[in-house]
């Protein structure tokens, strides 16, 4: 359904939360770059984590974490999503036709992020347990496959999850400010990938504040991981920090967002 549907449907003027939600779900849904993410992340968790499951040699490590490691790649496809549902409409143009429907623009950001997070969290928490299974399952039989009811396990699964939602928030809330897919994307990549391990080589005790690292080691760990070494962050302190950080640029993106032209 277009946002000229939706506006002849709702009088000018007399927009809520639930108009603009229900605009941005309609929105989401009906782009096939969603589909396409969706089906590379779920595939990649369950493949990366089966064959990491497979590698395993004995029961010493952190099966967990290591189950999880196939979640880590998913980190980049749904930021990047979250950059392509903010600046797509930048990209065709219908952002003025959104603007005209919806002119409170903090309320269109809140909108988007609102329906934006709740899908990629529950679809991160969805990706987040099928690796958790399928690394478990392709572990070999001498290697007992870690459960839900073991300290700390539910707990590594369930922040795994929600970090990818707060990664995807991030690359939502740089679109906001870049508002150029490609720029973003690069901006997205750079920042958090690639330029976050430039400064983990020169400034080791950075590690922890990292979002890869944080997601990674903190959020999907069950056993310590060389805290005192390196510097990594408690689950729940990491959680936190991720949580900053989304707050932070979805902030910059909606103060951005009031003050420009469309």
């Amino acid at each position: 359904m277009t946002t000229a549907t939706w506006e002849s449907r709702t009088p000018a003027g007399h927009y809520r939360f639930r108009h603009a939600a229900r605009m941005e779900w309609v929105k989401l849904w009906s782009l096939r770059s969603t589909w396409w993410t969706l089906a590379i992340t779920f595939a990649g968790a369950v493949g990366m984590a089966a064959v990491v499951g497979a590698g395993t040699k004995n029961a010493s490590g952190d099966l967990t974490n290591n189950a999880l490691a196939g979640v880590i790649p998913g980190m980049l496809t749904i930021g990047v999503l979250g950059v392509v549902v903010m600046t797509g409409e930048y990209s065709s143009g219908a952002i003025r036709s959104t603007l005209a429907a919806v002119p409170d623009r903090r309320l269109l950001l809140a909108a988007k992020t609102a329906v934006y997070g709740v899908s990629v969290l529950v679809l991160g928490e969805a990706g987040a347990f099928l690796a958790f299974l399928a690394g478990g399952a392709a572990l070999p039989a001498r290697v007992p496959p870690p459960s839900l009811g073991q300290p700390g396990v539910l707990r590594a699964v369930v922040l795994t999850g929600a970090g990818l939602c707060l990664i995807g928030l991030l690359g939502l809330g740089i679109g906001a400010i870049v508002r150029h897919t490609a720029a973003a994307i690069a901006v997205l990549v750079g920042g958090v990938f690639v330029l976050a391990q430039f400064i983990v080589a020169i400034a080791r005790p950075v590690i922890g504040y990292v979002p890869i690292s944080i997601v990674g080691a903190s959020l999907s760990a069950v056993k310590p991981q060389g805290d005192a070494q390196h510097h990594i962050l408690s689950p729940w302190s990491g959680l936190a920090m991720l949580c900053v950080y989304a707050a932070v640029v979805l902030g910059a993106g909606a103060w951005l967002l009031v003050r420009r032209d469309a």
